[in-house]
């Protein structure tokens, strides 16, 4: 590893290893409570969802499902490669492979999947007589898989890549972070390419959609309030979208934290890592969830753990 005073790469930041302090175990405290906690949330989410029928019949709930699968699997695997990385434990690099597609596919899946949602309310909205016919449960559910075909093209082009041109690579033990698979110039750089493609479609998609949601919500409606209530589920739905895309500058800043010294990156790299990464992936499902009228009530039972005794609306 390069020497502490001299210039360090991302790479050898991140195998830096850190004394244990007081502050040091309640930032691993700190991150896994939030972990535990969130994903305890989604799950009971989760099972909301799945104790009424209804649920499982309308699209803005299968894909508020998927979106609810989708955080869990990611906050699920990021803990795991958190505890890694805190402790300094080493993985194959096929083990570490793997983990990294399925947090670097279920990173890119959350902003894909709400624009999917945006499509949906941009059908209810723009076309009401049309909407059960456009967007179906089997029509919904088709669109997930492709979301995750679109989500793991970018870090399963260098897994394959990688393993046709050496194999041998991933049979040495490595700190698991993405880094660790990129060992060509044109990796970071492919990567880059598709992020930004990424995140400016489906910010224009979400701005088109919204906007059009919003003009039809004041030019239809005649009554104000009934504006107003659509208004501010535009809003909500755009802080939500921001929220999801925070998780694209996180590399960027990674890169930029690498610059500096060693103890001014520890720091960095965790408000990072715990701003950027976590905090938006927590609360974007909760936030969307608490906002639903139909899904609050039963949500608050099984969160105490009475919902499974007590039946509320038809099922």
């Amino acid at each position: 590893m390069a020497n502490a005073s001299g210039p360090m790469s991302v790479v050898e930041m991140q195998a830096f290893r850190i004394t244990i302090t007081d502050e040091r175990i309640f930032k691993m405290f700190l991150i896994l409570f939030t972990h535990v906690l969130f994903i305890y949330i989604n799950i009971v989410m989760m099972v909301t969802l799945r104790s009424k029928a209804t649920f499982g019949e309308t699209a803005r709930y299968i894909l508020f499902g998927h979106m609810l699968l989708n955080d869990t699997l990611h906050l699920g695997v990021g803990l795991v490669l958190y505890v890694l990385g805190a402790f300094y434990i080493t993985l194959m690099r096929a083990a570490c492979a793997f983990l990294v597609l399925l947090s670097a596919t279920t990173f890119t899946i959350a902003p894909l999947n709400l624009a999917v949602m945006s499509l949906e309310r941009y059908v209810a909205v723009c076309f009401p007589l049309h909407h059960c016919q456009l967007a179906t449960p089997g029509r919904t559910r088709l669109a997930i898989p492709l979301v995750w075909a679109a989500g793991c093209v970018n870090v399963l082009t260098d897994v394959c890549v990688l393993f046709l041109g050496e194999p041998a690579f991933y049979l040495a033990p490595t700190v698991c972070t993405i880094e660790q698979l990129l060992v060509a110039p044109w990796q970071g750089t492919k990567a880059l390419a598709l992020n930004t493609l990424l995140f400016v479609s489906v910010a224009i998609l979400i701005l088109y959609t919204y906007v059009a949601i919003l003009v039809e919500a004041r030019s239809a409606s005649s009554d104000k309030a009934s504006t107003h209530k659509a208004l501010k589920t535009v809003l909500l739905h755009a802080f939500q979208l921001g929220l999801s895309l925070m998780s694209f500058v996180y590399v960027f800043l990674e890169s930029l934290a690498s610059q500096l010294p060693v103890a001014v990156y520890v720091q960095l790299r965790f408000l990072n890592f715990f701003v950027v990464l976590i905090l938006p992936r927590c609360l974007s499902s909760l936030v969307y969830g608490l906002r639903d009228e139909a899904f609050k009530p039963l949500f608050k039972q099984h969160f105490f753990f009475c919902g499974s005794f007590t039946k509320v609306g038809p099922q």
